[in-house]
């Protein structure tokens, strides 16, 4: 469906893309942060930011903003109305329970993965995981599985913006080194992640399929490094991963 930019309402989509500078990397921000990371200008970032400060989805002390928990009614609506988290739950949190470890399940958002629904045994990142959180698609282990499904040319567009920050020395940033790895997805139908995320943490991931077979989202097990080699976690939880991989075949449209 096309939609006429007469239709458009240009002051929602600007405090929408304020919104969407606040990570769990930059927390708090000052006016002239959400100008440069949104592309507005100053002054309009500012009414952004006063407006929600206003309606109470941000507090304001002066120099720097911050969401408010009021925010999350925003992603929780969302989800809400979204099947797959209320499917995938309750097998996620038989499979953490069996496993002893966290396991979550994402879907795709552009070059981010956003995920849906999180059994946690443990932290295991330096940020806290929920549903909504967001990470890079390209040094993950789920999104390294869902980029592995992508038409070439969706694929080679995203590509196309590395060399990507690195976020440890582990991780591969060049978009040849990651297009060899996503070759290895396709072949393997898994993917793992060694401490590309962050130091410490290793991963193991699996695609979704729903039952015609495209991949809708994907599900991970994620645990400290010091608990085991990655031949350890492909050896341990593959299984399980590919056990729940068909349990939801049936359930996902």
């Amino acid at each position: 469906m096309t939609i006429n930019e007469r239709d458009i309402m240009g002051g929602l989509a600007k405090g929408l893309a304020v919104i969407e500078t606040f990570t769990a990397e930059r927390p708090r921000q000052s006016i002239a942060e959400v100008s440069a990371a949104s592309g507005l200008d100053r002054a309009t970032a500012r009414r952004c930011l006063l407006t929600l400060a206003q309606g109470g989805y941000a507090d304001y002390d002066g120099k720097f903003f911050t969401l408010t928990p009021r925010i999350l009614r925003l992603g929780t609506a969302c989800l809400a109305t979204m099947p797959l988290p209320q499917i995938v739950q309750p097998n996620l949190d038989r499979l953490s329970e069996e496993i002893g470890e966290s396991s979550s399940v994402s879907v795709l958002d552009g070059n981010e993965i956003v995920y849906v629904a999180r059994a946690a045994q443990r932290r295991v990142m330096s940020i806290a995981l929920m549903p909504g959180s967001r990470l890079p698609a390209y040094c993950t282990s789920m999104g390294r599985v869902m980029l592995a499904a992508l038409p070439e040319p969706e694929l080679a567009g995203l590509l196309s913006h590395a060399p990507f920050p690195a976020r440890t020395i582990h991780t591969l940033t060049e978009g040849h080194q990651i297009r060899a790895r996503l070759d290895l997805v396709r072949r393997d139908g898994f993917a793992t992640i060694d401490q590309e995320v962050e130091m410490g943490l290793r991963s193991i991931a699996v695609p979704l399929l729903n039952a015609r077979g495209r991949v809708v989202a994907a599900v991970n097990i994620g645990l400290p490094a010091a608990h085991a080699t990655i031949e350890e976690l492909r050896d341990r939880f593959l299984p399980h991963l590919f056990q729940l991989q068909a349990e939801l075949r049936r359930l996902l449209n």
